[in-house]
């Protein structure tokens, strides 16, 4: 019987990773922009982080604001979003990035 539900739970897990995507590992990047034919970046690049981890506990300050005040950006032009995901968010970092003068 214990070999059997062995088989069963490796199978459902091999099933749930194939069905959800990025489940096991995600890294992606996504422009916050709409009109991107005109973008113009800048010379400065900003960036700002949150981390979530377990599900339970999440810190840190991922505004456009902290972004652009890391590199003294005065004038915003564009800003993209990072994410890294670990186990569908066991680990979890987001990351806004915004260039500009």
């Amino acid at each position: 019987m214990k070999r059997s539900f062995g088989r069963t739970a490796a199978s459902l897990l091999s099933l749930a990773a194939l069905a959800l995507p990025g489940c096991l590992y995600a890294h992606t990047k996504e422009p916050l922009d709409t009109d991107l034919l005109q973008t113009k970046l800048g010379p400065k690049t900003g960036t700002a982080k949150t981390h979530e981890i377990l599900w339970l506990v999440m810190w840190g300050d991922a505004s456009t604001q902290a972004a652009a005040t890391s590199a003294g950006i005065t004038q915003l032009n564009h800003a993209d979003m990072e994410d890294f995901v670990i186990l569908g968010g066991l680990y979890w970092e987001h990351t806004t990035i915004v260039y500009g003068d």
